[in-house]
């Protein structure tokens, strides 16, 4: 539960990124919509009323430095723990800490708990009876959405700030205060970062303040050194560390699902451009091809359905390929996918007339097969009527038995599926149309 700011830290030996870490509040570069003058953030920090909280956001978003300033302000002693490693014993610890700084110094204690949503419901509930009593200030850092993985009781006790990735003149601005700055920074060693080579190092970046003062820190000690000490940070170095940087993804994530709903909405939109986009986007950041392909088929069903049966079996065919070529070569036949089902005609009413089904199967119960319907493979069956009077719609006219029924002795003609009028599911229509106007008329004759 070592303190993140430790002073007694050489600075030899500390990043870039955490020897730039603000030490004000005024220092702080995004998150203006929290810490704009006047915000209840900004002022709850800037006069030290503590209060419990989680910060929700991605990394880099400054979620540990707003902690630790909020302790500092407030005169509070600043614990820390990592859900990843820690567990309720080391929570105990923590509150004995706590309890110990108040109860001897009158001092109070800010529990910052990193990556929080890594703790099971019953570590979630450790903390409850020492936020309730004030032991501690619980404050809780995520990158996941609170809603689905904290529990209400903890929820209940804290207030949510949801923390911004941050914009491309934001992320300029860390860069420019830590080449300047000489007493944490870079600032005084000769080190200069030309503009091309600054918009690459943001777009690296990817909005992410920590990941930025890395790939400057790492292209800083790559670039060879030039006359009178001079450190050129060109493109050729930018690139070099900044070809692994992948966009977050963070798969079984809230990136994760957001990017493939955007996927499945610009397919149902019929927006071809913006389904590539996205598609192109998972797989930059590192997701399973075969998962894509697997929601395709999804898709092809779900929203094409019968106004272009042609679009499950070419998911499955995109399927094959990928399995059989592998990435790269695979993943075209992906987009050729994408790019087919975003533009073909859409329905969806297989998709709801199946759900229509379902629900009336499971509200009318164990109805009985009509004897007409069931199978009479032996004598006693037959002899019980199984099979009787059932009409072989390949001896009826037009292969179609008029007016028969399917559907169990008591339960109403339903009409689950009504077709589109778009696509091959039109014609479905217009046939669906007559058979069931013959339907009608062979039921007024009886």
């Amino acid at each position: 539960m070592a303190d993140l700011f430790a002073d007694e830290t050489s600075d030899e030996f500390r990043p870039l990124a955490d020897r730039m870490r603000p030490q004000r509040l005024e220092q702080v570069i995004g998150q203006r919509h929290l810490l704009g003058a006047g915000k209840p953030l900004w002022r709850a920090i800037a006069e030290g009323h503590l209060h419990s909280m989680v910060l929700w956001g991605p990394p880099g978003t400054g979620k540990t430095t707003l902690s630790r300033l909020m302790a500092n302000q407030g005169g509070a002693q600043f614990l820390t723990l990592s859900a990843v490693l820690a567990g309720v014993k080391d929570i105990r610890e923590a509150v004995a800490k706590a309890r110990e700084a108040r109860e001897r110094e009158h001092c109070p204690t800010v529990l910052f708990v990193d990556e929080v949503h890594r703790f099971n419901k019953a570590q979630q509930d450790a903390f409850l009876p020492h936020v309730e009593d004030g032991t501690l200030f619980f404050v809780g850092a995520t990158t996941e959405n609170p809603s689905f993985e904290l529990n209400n009781a903890l929820l209940s006790r804290v207030r949510t700030y949801v923390l911004k990735s941050l914009e491309p003149e934001e992320v300029q601005a860390v860069l420019r205060q830590a080449l300047e700055d000489a007493e944490r920074g870079l600032g005084g060693q000769g080190v200069e970062l030309p503009g091309k080579s600054a918009e690459l190092l943001v777009a690296a970046a990817d909005g992410d303040a920590r990941r930025a003062l890395n790939l400057l820190e790492l292209a800083a000690d790559l670039a060879q050194p030039q006359a009178e000490g001079r450190r050129v940070l060109d493109e050729d170095v930018v690139r070099e560390v900044a070809s692994q940087s992948l966009r977050r993804f963070d798969k079984g994530g809230e990136y994760f699902y957001d990017q493939i709903s955007a996927l499945h909405k610009s397919m149902r939109g019929s927006n071809p451009d913006a389904a590539l986009y996205w598609m192109c986007r998972m797989l930059d950041g590192g997701c399973e091809p075969l998962y894509i392909a697997r929601r395709m088929v999804r898709f092809a069903s779900e929203d094409i359905g019968n106004a272009d049966p042609r679009a499950l079996e070419l998911t499955l065919n995109a399927w094959d390929t990928y399995e059989r070529l592998g990435s790269p070569e695979g993943e075209l036949a992906l987009a050729h996918a994408v790019v087919y089902m975003s533009a073909v005609p859409k329905s969806n009413a297989v998709y709801k007339a199946f759900g229509a089904a379902m629900r009336a199967a499971r509200a009318n119960g164990t109805l009985e097969v009509p004897l007409h319907l069931r199978n009479a493979p032996t004598r006693l069956m037959k002899d019980l009527d199984y099979g009787k009077d059932y009409r072989y719609a390949h001896d009826e006219a037009d292969a179609y038995a008029a007016g028969e029924r399917y559907f169990p002795e008591g339960m109403p003609e339903e009409r689950f599926y009504t077709p589109s009028e778009r696509g091959l599911e039109a014609r479905i229509k217009v046939r669906l149309d007559e058979l069931r106007a013959r339907d009608r008329q062979a039921r007024k004759g009886k």
